[in-house]
């Protein structure tokens, strides 16, 4: 459905899906990840744009599911006024 390939796929599955309309999908963290390394060693943080890239898949797949949209290429133009609280960042558990 959406191009993306190892290491900027940020969705492994889609638990749920309503085609056009909403979807949730699961992303299993290692804790091995490349921006993880720096990010802060001993206290690791998802940095705030990869989890914006990671709802925009699953978005963009839940929007290309849809009949109209099938075998369209879609792309992320931009979000505004985004905030993430601090603790949803932390990697605390295998699956975000």
């Amino acid at each position: 459905i959406i191009p993306h390939r190892d290491p900027f796929l940020f969705v492994d599955e889609i638990v749920e899906l309503e085609p056009g309309v909403r979807a949730h999908g699961r992303w299993t963290i290692t804790g091995d990840e490349w921006f993880l390394q720096g990010h802060f060693p001993g206290n690791p943080i998802v940095p705030g744009v990869v989890m914006v890239e990671a709802s925009a898949q699953v978005a963009a797949i839940c929007a290309l599911t849809h009949p109209d949209h099938q075998g369209k290429f879609g792309v992320f133009a931009g979000i505004d006024d985004v905030r993430f609280a601090a603790s949803s960042a932390r990697v605390t558990s295998s699956t975000w």
